[in-house]
């Protein structure tokens, strides 16, 4: 089944966070009068200008004298009327600094109690609950922590978190291990004082004016200057980045505690986050409660109610209950959480006017009144014109308290998504993980920076970027024009909002036409690590890879749209350039392009708003110019081979552009994080890096020759042989050293890092963290293997170029003679594939169930997991069961703490006896197990799925009765029926209650997939699933216009996995398809497109577009190997796919 999140329900129908709360009137703040800042309360005058009386009408109150805190801890007065709106006083503040991302921040103040309130922007001064009046403070601070400091578009917004980062980490309020601080403190050091120089710091105590962090001393400074000294080069803008990167990967970004108690009074600590609503013990996180997952939240006195979705068949707790110290603090915390809802959440809110207090209160009528993440990051495109440039001097911040008046800069580096201009992102809107293509620019890699040439002055040179700018000072009155002015043309046709999911967000998306889907981790920047500086040992691909041409795709049939290559493009000496953007865009005709925003045929606004939000891939959406939309038009189409060997080769290109990824997540990813962390199983990891980089590197060469290959192929007027055997001829020795290698080693490799995740806590907690980050889009365990599977698939083009040449061909004997060759360790590998393959299954397994510790076991196998209904008292009920060659377990999904398996009970198969039973209480395709003196009986969802399990059950009940006396002994169902008493009875499995919460699971690996889809997937579905792996670009068709979008495609471990160009290190988003049929379009469906293909499960239809007659048999056949049904044939362990295999 599929999930989809719904609006959070209210009494009140608006589009906002829709809560409703039980607050009576006795003893409840009034509410404001509902005026508006244009009203007669809107004048107000700052401590800046003493001399300015203000006068002001009578009937707007006395003046207040508002002390404000700002984020360098300098002191502004502001003064504004008693009876004026708290957005009077917070429009002042923004207006001071000019300010353009101002909903991201807000004004903090503290009650008597040490309660913390933001100010309420719709109320009247003298109606904020708890502010004293007398000598009112607060504090200028960030409000709207965003998960990716891509999504702020002005540089100067994100040098404003770095200010609060620095005042949370100093406060303690980010709690992280030393060298996580150590790396965040340098950052700040660099953003302040520029390159370390040994002259001028011979030790340590150059940092002992700042306080970074509580607890600091020494040492600590000696790590930190360590850390500082590799950050030699780094710009103030870059370094901001690398903080604001780093801090937000660790837990406690953005949470604020407020105290509360369970309903039975355990201390606890909540915080409310962009993904949802957080409950912590102390620091440390026990249970999140996504947005997705939450019906309503209401308040009742000081009892905070949080009311959710109910899940699956099986019973469950709908509404948890906090309790709060008071109203007050009740009140506030559910007012920040309706904030939080409203900015994060929705696509818009609609503005309802706060009525007077009644006699009668039937609730609060609080809402969220801003502007929602999208609103303003499109408000900040469309007004980024506006924005004068600005730099700090590289010495004028030395300490922290110099900041805010001489360091309000913007870079030319900036994120490496985007080109930046002026300072604003927003002149190169993003889509998800940012949008690269850029006409004619130049790109930095090493540096995460994008630069246009088309500049008056090389914003690259260093020179150049280190250029002063004084910020207006508005508290005097008196502004200066920036002395440079770096402005450009639109040139970029994406405007897609940057309100993404996370990437496996697919299983719960919103189905609200008004809220938008769940920022638990939106990946919507690219900056990879893998592009350093060319010393770097781990950067030597950005450097080996300099002149290869990345546009291969983008001059093809596939693109009849583009009517030019950028081939002039030159790129810099540490990255390949940039993809073209599907659309050219000429800077001597911007009437097609405003803002950003791509005018086209047959599409408006209004098809974005009525398309059905059931997508899970809704996060590539169907927006009007989003630099990604194909129209027929009477564009020339640009003319190309037909040769079945082209399109082998682009396959070959296509994944090996992806492989190439794939092994840079191991070896500078994984890297990076184990390198900074004590405490390592040291072995075993330099072990894995070992094997890993020298194969990297080799790849690296392999890519660039394909590559040029490739590009020399369709830039070739006449018809010309292209040789692709002889590059694997070439590297066929070192490929056999190296391969070999690893063949012998990885399996004992996955042995050791499954025996120290087990063994070390820390390197477990590491191991657990990694996984949850957006580049690591798969299970560690699945790029170990990755290596193996690339030689099978290298011996599967080699077999379809044999085929295709004919033996007069010139490039056919060096063709064979590599397939030969290959064969002498490929004789090896599915034996080895399928052993590594069964034990990544048990170790993946193990730690996505709770309550059976011994699952990996050396003669074990893993035969098939899925969903079926198993029968009780209380009827049916949806249960996840996993068979191995020796027991069968089954399972309940657990919410809480998340999404992991609860073992109920167990069954040896010695002894087992299956058959089918009648038609039971509602549920067809019903059978029964009979293990001991207890018998199971369950449904399945289809005659297939009844088939399948019987086929795999019997197998395995007669393999076991074969092999004679099992040494592993196990517990009777009968004596284990329950959870609970498998923890009292199973001493010697090693159970510890304190395990039984382990960390998040992403929501789409096969096992969360085979619960949501109420399907199965057995050992050798997996096997064939790694020898049908397939990436490259394709068309999706939005759901109602014509156009098409084109995405970097990934498909792999029976899944989607969509990017917007094969550049980018995390995808934007990913469709698991275990369920899904793949036919071609009926002709019913309307779609009169060569080689075009539809998705569909259930209401869930999805229409893709290959380039080719070729790639689209590609793709229908890989596709084929995950769908559990087909429009054309019935494809899984049963029957290998009936497509050519050619």
């Amino acid at each position: 089944m599929e999930l989809h999140s719904h609006a959070l329900s209210h009494s009140h129908s608006t589009p906002a966070v829709h809560a409703h709360a039980h607050a009576h009137a006795r003893g409840g703040p009034g509410q404001g009068p509902g005026q508006g800042p244009g009203g007669p309360h809107a004048y107000s005058a700052t401590a800046a200008h003493p001399g300015h009386p203000g006068h002001a009408p009578r009937h707007g109150g006395k003046m207040l004298a508002v002390r404000v805190l700002k984020l360098d801890d300098e002191v502004t007065i502001f003064q504004v009327q008693s009876k004026a709106l708290g957005r009077v006083l917070f429009e002042q503040v923004c207006n001071q600094l000019h300010l353009l991302e101002a909903d991201y921040f807000g004004l903090e103040y503290e009650d008597m109690n040490g309660c913390k309130y933001w100010l309420d922007l719709e109320k009247a001064m003298t109606r904020q609950v708890g502010l004293s009046l007398v000598d009112p403070h607060m504090r200028f601070c960030v409000k709207f922590y965003t998960p990716d400091p891509a999504q702020l578009e002005e540089e100067f917004t994100r040098y404003l978190f770095c200010l609060q980062i620095k005042r949370d980490l100093a406060k303690g309020d980010i709690q992280c291990n030393d060298n996580t601080a150590a790396v965040l403190a340098s950052y700040i050091v660099q953003a302040e004082c520029g390159d370390f120089v040994q002259e001028d710091y011979p030790d340590h105590t150059y940092l002992s004016s700042y306080k970074f962090v509580p607890h600091q001393d020494s040492e600590l400074e000696r790590r930190i200057m360590e850390n500082h000294r590799k950050l030699v080069g780094q710009s103030p803008a870059e370094a901001d980045l690398n903080l604001l990167e780093t801090a937000r990967r660790c837990e406690l970004f953005g949470m604020k505690m407020h105290p509360a108690k369970d309903h039975e009074g355990v201390p606890l600590n909540l915080a409310v986050a962009h993904m949802g609503i957080v409950v912590f013990q102390n620091y440390t996180k026990i249970n999140t409660f996504s947005w997705a997952k939450i019906r309503k939240i209401s308040f009742k006195r000081k009892r905070f109610l949080v009311k959710l979705l109910p899940e699956g068949y099986g019973y469950y707790k709908d509404t948890v209950e906090f309790l709060f110290d008071g109203r007050n603090e009740c009140k506030n915390f559910w007012k920040k959480c309706v904030e939080h809802h409203g900015f994060f959440r929705c696509s818009q809110v609609k503005t309802v006017p706060r009525q007077k207090t009644r006699v009668l209160s039937r609730g609060s009528s609080f809402r969220y009144s801003g502007k929602t993440q999208k609103q303003m990051v499109e408000f900040v495109r469309e007004n980024y014109i506006k924005r004068q440039t600005f730099q700090r001097d590289d010495g004028a911040a030395s300490t922290p308290g110099d900041a805010w008046s001489q360091s309000f800069r913007h870079s030319s580096s900036v994120h490496s998504s985007v080109a930046n201009v002026g300072g604003s992102i927003s002149a190169h809107p993003l889509l998800p993980l940012g949008d690269n293509e850029v006409v004619g620019t130049q790109a930095s890699l090493s540096c995460g920076s994008m630069t246009l040439n088309s500049m008056n002055e090389s914003a690259t040179d260093p020179e150049h970027r280190r250029q002063y700018h004084n910020y207006p000072n508005t508290a005097s009155g008196s502004t200066q024009a920036s002395q440079q002015r770096y402005r450009t043309t639109s040139l970029t046709t994406s405007n897609t909002p940057t309100h993404t999911p996370d990437v496996h967000a697919d299983l719960e998306m919103d189905t609200s036409p008004e809220c938008g889907p769940s920022l638990t981790s939106s990946p919507q920047h690219y900056y990879p690590r893998d592009a350093r500086d060319p010393r770097d040992p781990r950067g030597r691909d950005a450097a080996n890879m300099q002149g290869m041409q990345a546009a291969d795709e983008e001059d093809s049939p596939f693109h009849q749209q583009q009517q030019q290559r950028a081939a002039k493009e030159t790129s810099l000496p540490t990255a390949p350039p940039f993809p073209v953007p599907d659309l050219e865009v000429k800077k001597e005709s911007p009437k097609h392009i405003t803002n950003g925003n791509s005018t086209l045929d047959n599409q408006s606004p209004q098809d974005n708003a009525s398309s059905p939000p059931l997508s899970p891939i809704k996060p590539i959406k169907d927006d009007v110019g989003n630099g990604t939309v194909e129209v027929e038009t009477d564009v020339k189409r640009k003319r190309h081979t037909t040769d079945r060997a082209y399109f082998i080769a682009k396959e070959m290109l296509m994944t090996e552009r992806t492989y190439k990824k794939d092994l840079s997540v191991i070896n500078v990813w994984f890297r990076d994080e184990v390198e900074k962390e004590d405490n390592m199983p040291t072995d075993v990891l330099n072990t894995l890096f070992s094997l890993i980089d020298p194969i990297y590197d080799l790849h690296l060469r392999i890519l660039r020759d394909v590559e040029q290959r490739v590009t020399t192929w369709e830039n070739c007027l006449a018809v010309q042989q292209q040789h692709l055997g002889c590059i694997l001829l070439s590297n066929i020795d070192l490929i056999l050293q190296l391969y070999g290698r690893y063949l012998d080693e990885h399996y004992s490799v996955l042995e050791c890092l499954d025996h120290a995740f087990r063994q070390n806590p820390q390197f477990e907690q590491v191991y657990r963290d990694f996984e949850l980050q957006k580049v690591c889009y798969l299970p560690l365990t699945a790029f170990i293997l990755k290596p193996l599977q690339r030689l099978l698939h290298y011996e599967t083009l080699l077999e379809r170029l044999i085929r295709h040449y004919g033996t007069q061909h010139s490039d056919y004997q060096d063709c064979l003679s590599a397939k030969q060759q290959l064969g002498t360790i490929l004789q090896s590998v599915p034996d080895l594939l399928k052993s590594s393959e069964n034990l990544v299954q048990l170790c993946e397994l193990q730690r996505e169930t709770v309550g059976f510790d011994s699952l990996v076991q050396p003669n074990r196998e893993f035969l098939r997991q899925g969903c079926l209904l198993k029968h009780s008292r209380k009827g049916y009920q949806q249960r996840m069961f996993f068979l191995f060659s020796d027991v069968l377990l089954y399972t309940n999904r657990l919410q809480y703490p998340s999404l992991h398996f609860k073992v109920h009970g167990l069954m040896p198969l010695r002894g087992v006896m299956v058959e089918e039973a009648e038609y039971k209480m509602g549920a067809n395709y019903c059978f029964t197990i009979y293990g001991g003196n207890r018998a199971l009986t369950v449904a399945a969802s289809s005659q297939e799925e009844k088939d399948k399990w019987l086929e795999d059950l019997q197998t395995a009940i007669n393999n076991v009765r074969d092999r004679g006396e099992d040494k592993l002994q196990y517990l009777s169902l009968k004596s284990c029926n329950s959870f609970d008493e498998i923890i009292d009875k199973c001493g010697d499995m090693n159970i510890d209650r304190d395990k039984i919460a382990p960390s998040p699971q992403r929501s789409n690996t096969t096992v969360q997939v085979c619960w949501h889809r109420n399907t199965s997937i057995s050992m050798s579905d997996q096997l064939r699933g790694v020898e049908n792996q397939l990436s490259g670009f394709l068309l999706r068709k939005f759901k109602n216009s014509n156009g098409w979008q084109k995405l970097w495609v990934v498909f792999t471990s029976f899944c989607l996995f969509f990017y917007k160009s094969f550049q980018d290190d995390s995808p934007l988003a990913s469709l698991p398809l275990l369920g899904y049929t793949v036919s071609p379009p009926a002709e019913t469906d309307g779609i009169y497109k060569d080689y075009v293909f539809k998705l569909q499960f259930k209401n869930h239809v999805y229409f893709f577009r290959a380039e080719s007659k070729y790639t689209f048999s590609r793709w229908m056949e890989v596709i084929s190997s995950a769908t559990q049904h087909s429009g054309r044939i019935r494809l899984f362990s049963r029957k290998d796919s009936a497509f050519e295999r050619s």
